[in-house]
């Protein structure tokens, strides 16, 4: 009976200790965030949130005013007087501007699918600890982040020896690999990758290419999708190569097209779909809403594909970060 009050007893008093800590935690905990603090952060993160979307709301509302409110009185987020001219006017050079889409979105989707494959595969090979050749490629991969050869170099390699002037491929291989994409997969599969799971591996027998496809990849989604975005992000916004290396027209890319339509009217105007004379041709065209309009056709595509890779790209982007 006695044994039977002094356990009771020993109970009562560790729940009432266990009670007391939580009550202390509860009371004091330095890492959390009080409600003022939190509703500051909020607003911050709010303020950023909408600094960051505004240009681009404003830049749209700008492509939907008329011409002749924006010489009256210049740029206003709330137009003077709206209008759809410059989204008629891309309308009517839609064959053109329908083509160079095309030609971006080949280039972006073959590009960004080669790049992935190469980088990782590139970063997994210099990560690997028993790679015998790994510091020669780890510096062959390093140097080139700080030395360029320059431009006129590179359009002797394309152009002369590659021969790849007026070739699709020479808006896809200049882009296709990138030093700071490699380091970036080198160091997550470093830590993220166990060597311990690459030696069970070949210890049953797997190849490299086995234990890659079967164990490394299915768990790599964060690396694959942050380097898939930078790719994606070049190959789309880069209009550069198209203007240098592309003389026909049914390869230049959209960047580029556009690009051209908003530094000089002529590039249109050249070929008239209308029948009309260059004087004419300019006196309709609606300039200034126009190059707007074109910044808008440009931003929509790659800001709906952001979203998918969001989730990843985060985690990408934190490796290597230290844990408190």
């Amino acid at each position: 009976m006695t044994n039977n009050n002094i356990s009771n007893s020993n109970t009562v008093n560790s729940s009432i200790i266990l009670q007391d800590d939580i009550k202390n935690k509860m009371k004091w905990n330095p890492n959390a965030i009080k409600s003022g603090t939190n509703v500051v952060f909020n607003i911050i993160f709010i303020l950023v949130a909408f600094l960051c979307i505004f240009p681009f709301i404003f830049v749209f509302m700008l492509s939907i005013s008329s011409e002749q409110s924006i010489r009256e009185f210049g740029y206003r987020v709330i137009p003077q007087e709206f209008s759809t001219s410059a989204y008629k006017f891309l309308w009517g050079e839609r064959d053109t501007i329908f083509n160079s889409f095309l030609v971006s979105v080949f280039v972006t989707a073959v590009g960004t699918a080669l790049g992935v494959v190469l980088t990782t595969t590139m970063g997994y090979v210099l990560s690997r600890p028993h790679f015998k050749t790994k510091t020669f490629y780890t510096w062959l991969v390093f140097i080139p982040m700080i030395f360029n050869g320059g431009m006129v170099a590179s359009y002797i390699i394309n152009v002369n020896v590659l021969q790849l002037k007026d070739n699709i491929w020479v808006l896809i291989l200049p882009l296709l690999v990138s030093s700071f994409n490699i380091i970036i997969a080198k160091t997550f599969f470093q830590t993220t990758i166990p060597e311990s799971v690459i030696e069970s591996a070949r210890i049953d027998g797997a190849s490299q290419f086995r234990t890659y496809l079967s164990i490394v990849v299915p768990i790599s989604k964060p690396v694959f999708a942050t380097i898939a975005l930078f790719l994606t992000f070049g190959y789309w916004n880069d209009w550069f190569l198209s203007s240098l290396y592309i003389t026909k027209r049914n390869l230049v890319s959209l960047q580029a097209l556009l690009n051209n339509m908003m530094g000089a009217i002529e590039y249109i105007a050249n070929n008239p779909t209308a029948g009309l004379s260059l004087t004419e041709y300019k006196m309709q065209m609606p300039s200034e809403t126009v190059r707007m309009a074109i910044a808008v056709v440009i931003v929509i595509p790659i800001a709906c594909a952001y979203p998918f890779f969001q989730k990843y790209f985060i985690t990408g982007l934190t490796i290597g970060a230290v844990k408190g």
